[in-house]
C-alpha cells in the first residue's frame, strides 16, 4: 500500500512537529510548511499530495483562507481534500472555508490530535 502524502501547514513549530510525528507513526509521508509561499513550493516540488492539513493563522502575509483560494483555482491541486484545523471558529469563518470547498473544519480545542489524524488517515 502506498504511503499517504500529507502537507501540514501550521505556524506553531511544536504543534507542527507533533502533527508530523503522529501522521508518520500512522504511515504517512509528511511535508511541512509554516507559510503559504513555502507550501506552494512544496506542492510544486512534491507533486500531488493526498491531503492538506491547514491552520488558518500562518506566518507571512497570507492566511489559510488565501491558500485555499489559490489551491481551489489550480487544476492540478483543486481536488485535494483540505482539513482546516484552527484555534478559532466563528460561524462566518467556518462557512467561508466550507463554501470554498474545504473537506472539514476543526477547532483545535474541541478535538484531540489523534482523532483528527485518524480521520485524515481513513480518508480514501
Amino acid at each position: 500500500m502506498k504511503k499517504k502524502k500529507i502537507l501540514v501547514i501550521e505556524d506553531e513549530k511544536a504543534l507542527q512537529a507533533a502533527i508530523k510525528s503522529k501522521l508518520e507513526k500512522n504511515g504517512a509521508e509528511v511535508f511541512s510548511a509554516r507559510r503559504v509561499s513555502d507550501a506552494m513550493k512544496i506542492l510544486k516540488k512534491a507533486g500531488k499530495v493526498d491531503v492538506i492539513w491547514l491552520d488558518h493563522y500562518l506566518l507571512g502575509e497570507k492566511s489559510g483562507m488565501d491558500f485555499v483560494m489559490e489551491i481551489k483555482d489550480n487544476k492540478e491541486w483543486g481536488n485535494i481534500p483540505i482539513f482546516v484545523v484552527s484555534n478559532t471558529a466563528t460561524h462566518d469563518k467556518i462557512q467561508s472555508y466550507l463554501k470554498l470547498g474545504v473537506h472539514k473544519y476543526y477547532t483545535k480545542s474541541n478535538l484531540k490530535l489523534d482523532d483528527i489524524v485518524q480521520e485524515i488517515m481513513l480518508l480514501k
